[in-house]
């Protein structure tokens, strides 16, 4: 987490989504999850670190999926000189009253015997945001699925690849 900004360089965001979706292939086929995408843009960051990003979001969609196979797309839009992200599920949702703390380290919003994790993912994609200068935030419905939104700002980045 520290890279500076001067490191950073043009990266691929489909490629990043694909080393992703390929860190993850085991999780991916053993839930049958579904990882479909619009174009993504190219932008200006540090690749590893955006690879762990789309990684974290994507396993926390797949962990949190419910029952059904999760359906997960990713997709960014051109904003106000940024790239806005989204990375939308189908799964159990959150409390709108809890999405806030969601991104604080250690903080868990179920008990450890339902769902495995740590309660750090989040707070680490907030980190790489951040270090990124962009936002990062969450609106759900409880059983109805979940958007993250983050943005990274429109440097050395073009129009979708």
């Amino acid at each position: 987490m520290s890279t500076r900004e001067n490191d950073f360089e043009s990266v691929d965001s489909e490629a990043v989504l694909e080393q992703a979706t390929e860190n993850l292939k085991m999780a991916i086929e053993e839930r049958e999850a579904s990882i479909t995408s619009d174009e993504l843009p190219t932008v200006c960051g540090d690749e590893r670190q955006l690879i762990q990003l789309f990684q974290n979001l994507l396993d926390n969609a797949i962990t949190y999926a419910g029952d059904a196979p999760p359906p997960v797309h990713v997709s960014a839009e051109r904003r106000d000189g940024e790239w806005l992200f989204s990375v939308r599920d189908g799964g159990i949702g959150i409390d709108p009253e809890k999405t806030e703390d969601i991104f604080e380290v250690f903080n868990r919003l179920h008990a450890p015997d339902e769902y495995e994790g740590t309660g750090i993912c989040l707070a680490i994609c907030k980190r790489i945001v951040t270090t990124h200068d962009g936002r990062i935030w969450v609106e759900s419905d409880p059983g109805e699925g979940t958007t993250f939104f983050f943005t990274i700002p429109d440097g050395a980045g073009g129009e979708p690849t």
